[in-house]
């Protein structure tokens, strides 16, 4: 039962949405794993999606599903642009993962308005500005 899975606590991974690229027309946003851990991690399973009100109606983006054989250790994999549009929403990534056959899973959840500049740290590995969830 429930009780008889191991707790396998998540630690060392991040969830970063960072600014790629910016003109005064647009900006360039991405979503990225960083596995700050010294090891690899495998068998990297993501679903993503966004939900929330909006307009005073209620909204459901796709979900999304990514997978990746494994991200080095100190390493980063790009997960998918993202829309400043989804900005306003909650935006949920679901993490799965392996380490020394061992199953971790995480969700990382993007509250509405949070990835705002006042938030923006230099994200670790990838050195770029955004917003960061550990």
């Amino acid at each position: 039962m429930l009780k008889d899975l191991p707790q396998n606590k998540v630690e060392d991974i991040a969830v970063a949405v960072a600014l790629e690229s910016e003109n005064p027309e647009s900006r360039v946003w991405y979503v990225y794993l960083i596995n700050l851990k010294n090891k690899e991690i495998d068998n990297v399973l993501i679903t993503s999606k966004g939900y929330g009100f909006k307009d005073g109606e209620d909204v459901k983006t796709s979900t999304l599903r990514h997978a990746f054989p494994k991200v080095e250790g100190q390493g980063f994999v790009l997960i998918e642009p993202i829309d400043e549009q989804t900005f306003g929403l909650t935006n949920e990534y679901w993490l799965s993962y392996y380490v020394d056959n061992q199953i971790f899973d995480k969700k990382f959840i993007f509250l509405p308005e949070s990835i705002v500049e006042s938030n923006f740290i230099k994200t670790p590995i990838l050195n770029k500005p955004g917003v960061m969830i550990r």
